[in-house]
């Protein structure tokens, strides 16, 4: 984890540099056609099959309540990591509307932090969820590169590189 949350420090650090010559002006279409981006598709789950840890000859015994799944125990800091999901996806929306050029870059950092966090199961689900917020919160909204989209790109830029230091400074090894 800490190297994924280093990894992505340094590119917070990369994308803040000026980005003045990133956005168009008004009335001019952008340099590049922005290309329509799908987020995460929701993992399909097969139906868990509950382990039994009942000894062989026990399981041909009626069993008189139902086994109770066990609960995925959450890590203290998963709401700040699905923030974390959460702006990846609204930088994956913006920096593309605005002419970036970097790609699937911010998209990739989620999927880097998704899968060395929370490789399957309800953690993986929510983190999921959180980027998609991120990406249609902004998707619903903006359709071209504002000013007021160029500020909540450094807003976000910031909060993310400050979220990431304080789960570095806090739960690292």
């Amino acid at each position: 984890m800490l190297r994924t949350l280093t990894a992505f420090l340094l590119a917070l650090g990369l994308a803040a540099t000026p980005a003045g010559a990133q956005f168009f002006q008004f009335g001019q279409p952008p340099q590049q056609p922005y290309q329509q981006y799908q987020p995460y598709p929701p993992r399909p789950q097969a139906p868990a099959q509950p382990k039994s840890l009942l000894p062989p000859q026990a399981k041909t015994q009626p069993q008189s309540a139902a086994p109770v799944p066990p609960q995925v125990l959450a890590a203290p800091y998963d709401h700040d990591l699905a923030r974390l999901a959460e702006i990846l996806g609204a930088l994956h929306f913006l920096r593309g509307l605005c002419g970036s050029n970097e790609g699937p870059k911010w998209r990739n950092e989620a999927q880097a932090l998704i899968e060395a966090e929370a490789p399957a199961g309800d953690r993986h689900d929510q983190m999921v969820a959180s980027f998609n917020r991120g990406y249609r919160g902004f998707q619903q909204s903006y359709r071209s590169c504002t000013p007021a989209a160029a500020v909540v790109i450094r807003r976000y830029l910031e909060e993310g590189a400050h979220i990431a230091r304080e789960i570095t400074a806090r739960y690292a090894n």
